[in-house]
């Protein structure tokens, strides 16, 4: 994300704000479509932490491993909600931290699939 005059700050950074919004929804969209329409998928929580500001254009990555589709699957195979928590860090242009936010989802396998 760029800096632009719609996303800085009154002190010229990177607005919070957006930088928490652009990490909102990507786990819960992507364990959606890998997973399917048997489960059901939510966000629950998240949290950020501001390491430096951000003065350049940042980004932030998002992967979901087999081992943690796997670790879903089998945790919700029952019926039971799974709570996972992953991490993810907003760098800016130099790879230097900038944030990091903690996401919580939701994951449950429907009933009767």
């Amino acid at each position: 994300m760029p800096l632009r005059w719609y996303n800085r700050n009154y002190v010229g950074t990177h607005f919070g704000g957006s930088l928490f919004a652009m990490t909102d929804p990507w786990f819960m969209l992507m364990f959606m479509q890998i997973l399917g329409k048997d489960y059901l998928v939510w966000d629950s929580k998240a949290a950020i932490v501001f390491i430096k500001p951000g003065t350049s254009k940042v980004t932030c990555e998002f992967d979901i491993s087999d081992s943690m589709l796997a670790e879903a699957r089998l945790k919700t195979e029952s019926g039971e909600k799974f709570l996972p928590e992953y991490e993810v860090r907003i760098l800016d242009k130099n790879g230097d931290l900038v944030a990091r936010v903690k996401k919580q989802i939701y994951i449950r396998k429907k009933k009767g699939r």
